[in-house]
């Protein structure tokens, strides 16, 4: 590969230096130069840009600089691979031509009009219409992490701060498409939170208090931030002003749809971190066929709909009023099938309305986007005048708060053409009767038309050439044609510009003096259109901020309307919520695995009642396959659907508001970081243990099954101690177990209850009833669903033969009534021992069980503990 210098060396022609002259300005960007009608790349970014596109890579054969690599597409195909560049996770800097060619008798001035990241676009290609395009800022200060999201698409601008774990779970749920941070910073970042993010490095003078706030104060064009309620987030506010500042370095400096910025609070939301997030699926789902519960629950209408859903599901409500009042509007929509109609074919109409007014405001919007734009202003006025008509208080106010944007609509509706092409460039956007100048010209051309029929019809007649026709190109501009059959009869005073094979082209005076006429009138009609159009574009523009605010009321009526449609269709019911501390779920369904069961098959409801008194803490057995996992994950995505205002898949549910949520299902070694099953799994339970709360609900699924046997059953065992016993909360916690030793816990804890899930065994066959009954499980089953798995007999068989020798065995250690429990020594010809007692490992071991002193060690203390010792015996 060469480098910048030796290309530059071989670069010495007028375009290769202007070339790089605006390369050096960036330098971590893909540079699509525009040459003509192609955008060009060249040297490292032509390799780059061929390996991605999978187009042709050359080599400029230019004089001195005939060994440039070279590669390069149509301009018209920009839209095309412009979002494969930026979904491959580069910069890339738009280079255009900034004045006509024609004008100038020198090189062509150039320069970067816009710079696309994968934080920041506004291409429908590159953009996902269901989700938000954010770019993040985050920024490390002395005690807090600072974060902010702007999605530029749509004018959204929020910002936070917090802990580590706060700024990760935030990430998690924004999921941004780049992530702004401080050069000194990057090896924090990444230790904090992985490799995942699409990340770019800025200096850290950037991130400064006084410079960060300037731009916020400029930009919003107040004294303080006091409005927006943000002024004493300092962290936040850095890492805000650095996004604005981050506009500016890219060339987007038309930034007036960001008209506000708002706080993530912490205490307003439900805590989900990503393990939770990630394990109750609730964007992602694990597996082809499966489906994410955001899947289940978006039938939205609109885009900008659909993206406030996934919000509301990654942020659900800890306020009782603002739930009951989104609850209380899905049962009223319900019912009110009338209103119900009226809005929701409406709403069809209007389309993605945010980002729409977003590219008015970067005057990226095109004929057809502003009629688009007036379509929805049109459709918004039914749905005010019927919620202002319902009974429903809700909806009045909701009414009260749209702007009818009246006068911009009657502009729109007086002056664009509603057959307008989508293209400005295309002509007859501009409706007639609005410029008189502009219907002048027009019939100029129109009459032109005819014209030329007239001139070729006086010479068909003048010269018999019945062939004869009059056309047009760029090179020689109207022409006459003859065939060679008739040149022989061509006038003396034509002029010939062409041969062709079969045929003469000329051109006479009189078609000259027609083509300056009517090409003066195609290039003043061009500008005109242009000119009206602009004029529009910025009258739309003082709209923006009314506009906005009426597609975010219209997205809220779309997702409460959603959640009024998927209540009927699956038969959720109403959640009672109250500032109770009691959790009961009758008859409660897992909202995506009922979406998924084969027609015909019923859902195996449950009932769960979880309190801080007397069941705080359900231990539930049962064999794999049961349903136990299905079990806990439903329990926590009724509390999400109802704190988010959904009705939910239960008979009935009465909720005490939850303030965080914690799941710890599953494992899998994360191998990039070089963390074993066992050390993921002790990760995941300190961070709950080390973030409870009274009003926490625990998922906890097979704790402690990453080690042995006893070691996880003794893990499980202290977990459970430690939840039940803690000084100042009384967490609800449903633990799912194979471990049944953990049964002896409900004789020693008051608040600890046995449940299984049920199954029935018939000739040596389960049957998995999946239903919760009281008490725990003796059985385990495995070898059951081994064998319905498909695994080979022979191993089934060996399985089931170890399976009674073990069982024989604890028979024969198991004590006698009214007896210490003594374990005997069984002799198994095939058991090996691992070392003798003299070896120095169990010296080592010996010693540090010594310096522990347990009267002193919480329990997480004794998790990792034991964790170290399994690593000193070389069994993690």
């Amino acid at each position: 590969m060469k480098t910048k210098e030796t290309l530059k060396k071989y670069a010495e022609t007028p375009l290769m230096k202007q070339y790089y002259s605006i390369k050096a300005k960036y330098p971590d960007a893909l540079l699509l130069f525009r040459v003509g009608d192609f955008y060009e790349t060249f040297g490292e970014d032509a390799v780059k840009t061929a390996q991605i596109l999978g187009i042709v890579l050359t080599k400029r054969a230019n004089g001195a600089a005939a060994f440039v690599e070279l590669a390069g597409f149509p301009h018209h195909s920009l839209d095309n691979y412009l979002p494969k560049l930026v979904r491959a996770g580069y910069r890339v800097a738009i280079c255009d031509q900034l004045e006509d060619p024609k004008q100038t008798k020198t090189i062509v001035k150039r320069g970067v009009t816009e710079l696309v990241t994968p934080g920041i676009t506004i291409n429908d290609k590159i953009l996902d219409h269901k989700s938000n395009n954010f770019l993040a800022s985050v920024h490390f200060g002395k005690t807090q992490i600072g974060i902010s999201f702007l999605d530029i698409s749509t004018g959204e601008f929020y910002l936070a701060q917090g802990n580590k774990d706060y700024a990760d779970k935030l990430l998690q749920s924004f999921q941004p498409g780049e992530v702004l941070l401080a050069k000194p910073n990057a090896r924090q970042f990444k230790e904090n939170f992985g490799e995942k993010w699409f990340s770019y490095q800025l200096d850290e003078w950037i991130y400064q208090e006084d410079y960060t706030r300037d731009l916020l104060l400029k930009h919003f064009d107040t004294k303080n931030l006091k409005g927006f309620g943000v002024e004493d987030y300092l962290e936040g506010t850095i890492a805000a002003g650095t996004c604005l500042h981050y506009l500016h370095e890219t060339n987007h400096h038309r930034t007036a749809h960001i008209a506000s910025i708002s706080r993530v609070d912490e205490a307003q939301f439900v805590w989900l971190d990503k393990f939770t997030v990630r394990n109750l699926e609730l964007f992602h789902a694990n597996g082809e066929q499966a489906r994410s519960l955001f899947d289940v629950l978006n039938q939205t209408i609109t885009p900008m709909g659909a993206r406030l859903l996934r919000r509301w599901l990654a942020l659900p409500l800890k306020d009782v009023y603002q739930i009951k009042e989104r609850l209380d509007l899905v049962e009223f929509l319900m019912q009110a099938n009338e209103i119900r109609s009226v809005i929701a074919e409406q709403i069809k109409q209007i389309g993605d309305l945010e980002r729409i007014i977003a590219k008015a405001a970067v005057q990226r919007i095109n004929p057809r986007e502003i009629i688009q734009l007036n379509r929805a202003l049109l459709a918004i006025l039914p749905i005010i005048d019927i919620c202002k008509s319902s009974n429903n208080d809700v909806l009045q106010r909701i009414a009260e708060q749209f702007h009818r944007c009246e006068k911009i609509s009657e502009r729109i509706s007086r002056e664009i053409d509603i057959e307008a092409p989508a293209m400005l460039t295309k002509g007859n956007v501009i409706a007639s009767g609005v410029d008189k100048e502009l219907d002048e010209l027009r019939e100029i051309k129109t009459e032109g038309k005819n014209y030329l029929l007239k001139i070729q019809q006086r010479e068909i007649e003048k010269t018999g050439i019945s062939s004869l026709k009059i056309a047009f190109n760029n090179v020689f501009g109207y022409y006459l044609e003859v065939t060679n059959a008739h040149k022989d009869k061509v006038p003396a005073d034509w002029i010939r510009k062409q041969t062709l094979v079969n045929a003469e082209r000329y051109i006479t005076p009189e078609l000259k003096e027609f083509e300056e006429k009517i090409l003066g009138a195609e290039e003043k009609i061009t500008r005109l259109e242009q000119q009206i159009f602009d004029a529009l574009v910025h009258a739309v523009a003082e709209y923006i901020q009314p506009i906005q605010h009426n597609a975010s009321l219209i997205a809220r009526l779309d997702c409460l309307l959603n959640f009024a449609v998927i209540a009927s269709l699956n038969h959720y019911c109403k959640p009672e919520l109250d500032e109770g501390l009691v959790l009961e779920i009758k008859g409660g369904r897992h909202p995506v695995i009922e979406q998924l069961l084969p027609h015909g098959e019923q859902y195996v409801d449950n009932d769960v009642f979880l309190d801080n008194e007397s069941a705080q803490i359900l231990m539930i057995t049962g064999p794999n396959m049961s349903g136990k996992s299905a079990l806990l994950r439903q329990s926590a995505l009724i509390i999400i659907m109802a704190q988010m205002g959904c009705f939910v898949p239960a008979q009935a549910a009465h909720i005490g508001i939850t303030d965080k949520i914690f799941t710890r299902v599953g494992a899998s070694d994360s191998i990039s970081s070089g963390e074993s099953t066992f050390m993921v799994e002790m990760n995941e339970t300190a961070s709950i243990m080390n973030n409870l709360s009274e009003r926490s609900l625990i998922l906890l699924d097979e704790i402690g099954r990453g080690t042995s046997t006893y070691d996880g059953i003794s893990i499980a065992w202290a977990i459970a101690e430690y939840l039940h016993e803690h000084k100042h909360y009384r967490p609800k916690t449903l633990f799912a177990t194979h471990y049944h030793e953990l049964n002896e816990m409900e004789a020693r804890f008051s608040r600890i209850q046995n449940f299984n899930v049920s199954v029935k065994e018939v000739d040596k066959r389960i049957i998995f009833l999946r239903k919760l009954k009281r008490g725990g499980s003796e059985h385990s089953f495995g070898i059951h669903v081994a064998k319905m798995a498909g695994m080979p007999k022979q191993i089934v068989e060996r399985a089931e033969q170890i399976l009674n020798e073990l069982e024989q065995m604890h028979k024969d250690n198991a004590p006698e009534k009214g007896k210490k429990h003594t374990i005997k020594k069984v002799h198994a010809p095939m058991q090996l021992s691992f070392f003798q007692l003299d070896d120095p490992l169990i010296s080592d071991l010996r010693k540090n069980i010594e310096n522990i002193d347990i009267n002193t060690l919480t329990p997480v203390e004794a998790l990792l503990k034991l964790n170290e010792l399994k690593r000193l015996m070389g069994l993690n």
